[in-house]
């Protein structure tokens, strides 16, 4: 399944390919934050993701000649930053568990409790098979519907509505053995 190219997206390409940096800034702008909120949830780490995120951009600026114009951006970035948390991964030992800022609102046991859930969702994440950590980090953190996950990923949408649901529920499993050991 194929979508086609956002027309923004194009734009900005074809203006970046023709040497105007500053369209290639805007598409920095554009998707920054939803690659390095990916890039968290699959490395578990701020300073990890915040380098994938920069390495991808930097990748995807060097290859830009390369994009198929027929195909979605989006999809190829992705592409491009999944490749870099791979990376990242490889060359890591050990995990980092990720250090979210604590909740402004509510009393300090209340922003105990919430980064604590943070933290257990985060490893749970961490747990699960690379394909099923993709989808639930596409879907719940990036934001994207089915049929979008599966161009990114070049799946079928059932073959996205079943790694979806097998996710889920063993994400459910995690964090229920988790809670239990505590």
């Amino acid at each position: 399944m194929y979508f086609k190219q956002d027309p923004e997206d194009a734009s900005l390409v074809a203006r970046s390919l023709a040497g105007d940096t500053e369209a290639f800034e805007a598409i920095v702008r554009k998707y920054e934050r939803v690659l390095f909120r990916v890039a968290l949830r699959m490395l578990g780490n701020h300073e990890d993701a915040r380098d994938a995120t920069q390495a991808a951009f930097i990748s995807t600026y060097r290859k830009l000649g390369s994009f198929d114009a027929d195909l979605r951006f989006f999809s190829w970035l992705y592409r491009i930053l999944l490749n870099e948390c791979l990376n990242a991964r490889r060359s890591r030992r050990t995990h980092d568990p990720v250090t979210p800022e604590m909740a402004l609102a509510g009393s300090p046991l209340d922003a105990l409790e919430a980064s604590e859930r943070r933290q257990r969702v985060q490893r749970a994440l961490l747990a699960l098979p690379h394909e099923y950590r993709q989808v639930i980090v596409l879907r719940h953190f990036a934001e994207l519907g089915y049929d979008e996950i599966a161009a990114t990923l070049s799946i079928p949408s059932k073959t996205v509505k079943s790694r979806l649901y097998t996710a889920r529920e063993r994400l459910r499993e995690l964090l229920v053995l988790e809670k239990a050991g505590t």
